[in-house]
Parts: C-alpha cells; sequence; structure tokens
C-alpha cells in the first residue's frame, strides 16, 4: 500500500496564505499557493505575507505539480514568488490561468507555463491519476481535485457553496460529479472551515441584488459601489442591475474590465451592451452612472477613501452620491475601512452597507458543509481554510454527523498527516516554518528579524549613541553624542543619556586596556550593557544602536569602521 503524507504549508489557524500538499509515495502534488494580508500588528511597511517554502525548495526533484483551484489572492498570488525560486508545472482552470498570466507579467516571469485543464476532467501525472470536479465560488472556473490512492480518493473542496438556482456552468457545481466521487471510497476529505459557524445554507444569502436594487430603482444621482476586484458573481449583479435601470457602468480599477474581457472571452458571461463606460467618457457630472471602486485587500478601503477625503484625480464626491459598500471586512483591513467610513459620513454622502450577517461571502456554511460531508462519506475528515476556531467548528460539524475524534484531524501549519494501509498512522511529524513577508515598497521578501526591528522602533522606539575614537590610540576624541527617538522625553531624562554615553565609553576604555578591542565586538557588548540599564531605569526595551567612528589623524582620509 501507498505511504500517503498531508500537510499544509499555510491556510490553517489563519485566514488566507493556503498552500496544501499531498505526498503520494513520496510524489509531491502542490495544492494552492496563495497570500494573506497582514493584521495592523503585522502592517510595518508589508504589503501582504506568503508562505515558507524551504520544504518545497529541499525536495523540489519531488514535486510532480502545483494545482491552483481559483483565480483568488489567498490561493493562487504566492504562485510566481514560488516560480521565482523553483520550476514546476501548473494546472489550472482557463479563466484562473489567465489571471495567473497577468500575475506572472506583474512580476516578470517568463517561460513558465500553464497546462489549461477543465472543470471536470480526469488527469494523469507520473503514474498518478487527480480528477477535477466544479464548485460554485465568487469567481468563475473554481474546481476541487481528488487524488487518487491505493487506499481511497484525497479530495480537496477548496471553496464552495450549493447554488441551485444558478444555471451559469462556469459557476455552478455538478452534483452527479460529486455523488459519483462520493461512491468511489473516500480516504480523506479536505474541506474549507471560513463559514463553519454560520446556520444554514450560504445561499441565496451570498446575493446582493435584493438588498441595493431600490437604490438603482429610486436614486436619480450616482451610485457609487466598493467590490473587492476578484469577486466576479457580485460584479455581474451589479452590471444586470445597470442595465435594468439603464445606468452606466464605469469602473475605477481597469483590471476589473480585463477581467470581465477574459471572462467574455470564455463564453462565461456576455457583458450588457453599451452599460460599460470608460475613461475618456467619464465626468463627474453624469448622474445615471454607477461608478465601481475596487482593489484587493485593504487596498479598496484606501481608494474610496481617497476620494472621501478629495484626494482622487477622477472621482469627486457629492452630497448626493450613494454609496455602497459592498466589501465586507476581512482580517487586516479593519483600520482602512474604518478610516473610510468616518470620512465618508464627514463628506455627506448617503451611505448603505451590507451587513455581515444578512448578506454572506460565498463559502460554505454549516448546511452546506454537512451536504459535503453526507456526499462523499469520507473515512477521514481534515478541516482547512481558517482560524482555529473555525476548523474546530467544522469538526464540531462532522461531530454532529456521526464521525468520532479518532476520524477527524485538526493540524497545524507544518504537521503531517501520515496515512499507511489505509488507516491513520501518524500526526508526530511536523516542520518549522517561518511566515515570509513582501515589503511593500520593492517586493522583496523580508525576514522574521526584520519584522521584528521594525515592531521594536515602532512600539519602544530606538537610542543611537556615537563617539569618535583615534584610531591608533583609541582614545575618545568625540562625543558621546545620545539621541533618543520614541523612547523617553528628553528634558526629563539628562542623567539616563549621560549614563548611555558613559557605559558605551567604559566598554571601549576597558577592552583597550585588556587588549581585547574589537569594533564590532565593542559595540556588541555595549549594546547589552545599555538595553539592560535602559529597562531597569525606563520599563523599555528600545532598539539600542551604538556606533563608534575611527579615524586616523595621521592621515588626510579618515578611516571609518561602524
Amino acid at each position: 500500500m501507498q505511504k500517503i503524507r498531508l500537510m499544509a504549508l499555510g491556510g490553517l489557524d489563519e485566514d488566507g496564505k493556503n498552500m496544501y500538499l499531498v505526498e503520494i509515495d513520496g510524489d509531491i502534488f502542490v495544492v494552492d499557493a496563495g497570500l494573506k494580508y497582514p493584521n495592523e500588528s503585522e502592517q510595518l511597511g508589508i504589503e501582504y505575507i506568503i508562505p515558507d517554502f524551504t520544504y518545497l525548495l529541499e525536495h523540489k526533484e519531488r514535486i510532480k505539480g502545483v494545482f491552483i483551484s481559483h483565480g483568488h489572492d489567498d490561493v493562487m498570488s504566492a504562485l510566481p514568488h514560488l516560480l521565482e525560486v523553483l520550476d514546476a508545472d501548473v494546472y489550472a482552470t482557463a479563466l484562473t490561468a489567465r489571471i495567473l498570466e497577468e500575475e506572472f507579467k506583474r512580476h516578470k516571469l517568463k517561460n513558465k507555463h500553464i497546462h489549461i485543464i477543465k472543470r471536470k476532467q480526469l488527469i494523469e501525472i507520473k503514474g498518478h491519476k487527480i480528477r477535477t470536479f466544479p464548485v460554485m465560488q465568487s469567481i468563475a472556473d473554481g474546481v476541487g481535485f481528488a487524488f487518487e490512492t491505493d487506499s481511497g480518493l484525497i479530495v480537496y473542496t477548496s471553496e464552495f457553496v450549493f447554488d441551485y438556482d444558478l444555471l451559469n456552468q462556469a459557476f455552478s457545481m455538478d452534483l452527479n460529479t460529486l455523488s459519483n466521487i462520493g461512491q468511489n471510497n473516500v480516504l480523506v476529505l479536505m474541506s474549507e472551515s471560513t463559514g463553519a459557524s454560520r446556520l444554514g445554507y450560504t445561499a441565496p444569502k451570498h446575493r446582493i441584488s435584493d438588498h441595493i436594487e431600490h437604490f438603482f430603482e429610486e436614486s436619480e444621482s450616482r451610485i457609487i459601489v466598493t467590490l473587492y476586484r476578484q469577486n466576479l458573481f457580485r460584479i455581474m449583479e451589479i452590471l444586470e442591475l445597470a442595465a435594468k435601470y439603464k445606468k452606466k457602468v464605469f469602473f475605477y480599477n481597469e483590471d476589473h474590465v480585463k477581467l470581465l474581457k477574459m471572462v467574455e472571452d470564455l463564453d462565461y458571461y456576455t457583458i450588457p451592451k453599451n452599460v460599460i463606460i470608460g475613461k475618456d467618457e467619464f465626468n463627474n457630472d453624469i448622474k445615471d452612472a454607477v461608478c465601481i471602486v475596487s482593489g484587493s485587500g485593504n487596498e479598496v478601503f484606501k481608494l474610496m477613501n481617497n476620494i472621501a477625503i478629495g484626494e482622487d484625480d477622477v472621482i469627486e464626491l457629492k452630497k448626493d452620491d450613494t454609496v455602497i459598500i459592498a466589501s465586507p471586512v476581512v482580517p487586516g483591513t479593519e483600520k482602512d475601512a474604518t478610516a473610510m467610513e468616518n470620512d465618508l459620513y464627514k463628506a455627506g454622502v448617503n451611505i448603505f452597507k451590507l451587513k455581515a450577517r444578512e448578506v454572506l461571502s460565498m463559502h460554505a456554511s454549516i448546511e452546506d458543509l454537512k451536504m459535503m460531508l453526507y456526499m462523499l462519506r469520507p473515512k477521514y475528515y481534515l478541516p482547512i481554510k481558517g482560524e482555529y476556531s473555525d476548523l474546530i467548528n467544522n469538526a464540531d460539524i462532522a461531530v454532529e454527523m456521526g464521525y468520532t475524534p479518532d476520524r477527524i484531524i485538526i493540524l497545524d501549519n507544518g504537521q503531517f498527516a501520515v496515512f499507511e494501509n489505509g488507516r491513520l498512522a501518524s500526526t508526530n511529524d511536523t516542520i518549522e516554518l517561518e511566515d515570509k513577508a513582501i515589503d511593500a515598497s520593492d517586493m522583496r521578501n523580508v525576514s522574521g528579524m526584520v519584522l521584528k526591528d521594525r515592531e521594536k522602533l515602532s512600539t519602544d522606539g530606538a537610542i543611537i549613541c556615537g563617539v569618535v575614537l583615534d584610531f591608533k590610540s583609541k582614545k575618545v576624541i568625540g562625543g558621546p553624542d545620545i539621541q533618543s527617538r520614541g523612547v523617553i522625553y528628553l528634558k526629563d531624562a539628562d542623567h539616563i543619556l549621560a549614563e548611555i554615553g558613559n557605559i558605551l565609553i567604559s566598554t571601549i576604555e576597558r577592552n583597550v586596556e585588556e587588549g581585547t578591542y574589537e569594533n564590532m565586538q565593542v559595540r556588541m557588548e555595549a549594546r547589552d550593557q545599555i538595553s539592560r540599564y535602559v529597562m531597569k531605569s525606563t520599563g523599555k526595551a528600545p532598539m539600542i544602536l551604538p556606533a563608534i567612528v575611527e579615524i586616523d589623524l595621521g592621515e588626510e582620509s579618515g578611516k571609518e569602521n561602524q
């Protein structure tokens, strides 16, 4: 029998950064490669966070493919970073592939080929068989994966909802395919957990049309809608309403128009005629306009906030505008969402905010999860995608369905579930993972140590202390000069700053006397002593930056060591 190992590099006990590994007799299949947006305490100049690829780099010869389930940032936008450091075959449906190709261009990645797969297909790779099956999400072309093994199928659902009224084949699920998979011995079901605390089915509460149609019918002035860039389902709802009430739609973000054209090219949706207007046609005096302001993560809130405070060059708010906030707050966006909402109220416009309890995100709720369990009837259940409480709520649903605790697996990122002879053998094997933060300024990978330094600077400040030495004699010829930023109020702390200078000088003199002076070593020793003194005196732990500049007085050009 084959040895099977399942593990997450991200996506467990967190919202986003989804990346899961299915290992079958040593062959590795990567499922999704997403990012997450930092929360306020992690911000510190960080644009987003991606998984740790170290394990994949160490075993890159065993990777047989990377499978991307759909076109959302939390499952696909770390892929360019992965392909920067290793080559791998990528498998995705047509729309997802086109979105990825745009991402590759943005990251200046070349010669990266994507294998286009269908929503319902049997794929064979290196002797392994993988089935795809359609799932319904807020973007078209979503799929789940079922990996065949000697012990049964390993099924990954991705995100899903059951909506029996939706007839668009690019979105809809296929219950016959799911039923067929369930009849073929499912060993493990890996099912999402984000909505595991919500009662009932998600549908039809995921639709926004009923909540906002009266604005389109009654309003004689502009409507501005905030949306997440990749929520294609809601974009289509807005377009249909605009067409029904003969309004023009202006997309602030041209990426939205690109996405719609991709969808139309693939015959997944037909854009209503003469509804969309471009930037060259738009002006702030058009009364029947619907302006869609969109972005990823907190970008949408920042864009709308700029409009609210009058710092945008395109849209100028008017008192009779109606702003519909259809982009729900997600982890990492709270601060920017609150700032946007406050400034919209100050601008005096009409505001309508979709309530999270009334309009649900397109993730599986309790009855959706029960239906998936009922149809697939797995031997083991592995909740994925969500905070730890979400995973537990999902596990509780399985208990309600008759599963005993030994058949429900709760893992941490980096923890393996090992199966041998069709049974769970162990969850003891683990690897250490470190989140990789991407710097907002130039898309660089920022280490955990850099983040800790930024956090220390933002909370406890910094003290810079410097002296100038004669390069030959090591005698102090300048300083000490002490600068404190964000630590202590200087007027009340002269004695503390003076003692910091004394510590630095005495450390230098002692090492010179003992014949152990070395610039770097002395600075490290002084830093440790000053840190202890400052903590004892102020209760703070600022970053300490000692500087020792050495000048050779015998030459015109000095020699400096810092």
